[in-house]
């Protein structure tokens, strides 16, 4: 084997494991076991666990990214980009469950990007300016567009999660309700919504 395929072997088989047991239940004697290798081959591809983990991670990320970016640039009406965007992150994670187990976790490698929150923070500054553009369109405050797009992207996101496990009803249905409730609130959003306030 390659040093490259050696490389890509390792982190096919610590993708599995984190995925399996999370980053604090894998050890790199396991992953050196799996892979059939000594643990120095592990140290000398990657430092160590953090390193390999790391290079999950950020593919990952990337493969999520590119989705989403994807879903989002193609253009067209607001509640079809909403539509777009929940069909691609449950196509990602019913085609990359392990990916996605990864990306949930909370990371342990200290770093400001490179995790699920992040990205879905990125997602949300792309929906930002879609928001503010309808907003101005319906005589909202575009100001109010970052919070917005944040409660959207984390309504998807957290749906996600929550469908991971159930895998029930099938994606296209879980997509459509996202978008039954998403479109039909945002539809009708009030200019200053207040709270109703109890006597």
């Amino acid at each position: 084997m390659t040093g490259v395929e050696r490389r890509e072997q390792l982190v096919d088989v610590s993708r599995v494991l984190f995925a399996e047991k999370g980053f604090d239940g894998t050890s790199v004697e396991e992953i050196a076991s799996r892979a059939k290798v000594s643990k120095p081959v592990v140290y000398e591809h990657f430092g160590g666990k953090e390193g390999i983990y790391a290079v999950v991670v950020d593919r990952e990320i990337q493969h999520l990214t590119s989705a989403l970016t994807s879903a989002l640039d193609g253009g067209g009406h607001p509640k079809v980009l909403v539509e777009r965007m929940a069909l691609t992150l449950l196509t990602y994670i019913e085609t990359s469950t392990d990916g996605f187990q990864i990306l949930v976790r909370d990371s342990p490698v200290a770093q400001a990007t490179g995790t699920f929150s992040s990205l879905i923070g990125d997602v949300a500054t792309q929906v930002e300016h879609i928001l503010a553009n309808e907003f101005k369109k319906r005589g909202l405050d575009p100001k109010a567009a970052p919070i917005y797009s944040q409660m959207l992207v984390g309504m998807v996101a957290l749906t996600g999660q929550y469908w991971l496990d159930a895998r029930s009803p099938d994606k296209a249905e879980v997509a459509a309700h996202l978008v039954n409730l998403a479109w039909n609130g945002l539809s009708s959003l009030e200019r200053r919504p207040t709270l109703t306030r109890e006597t």
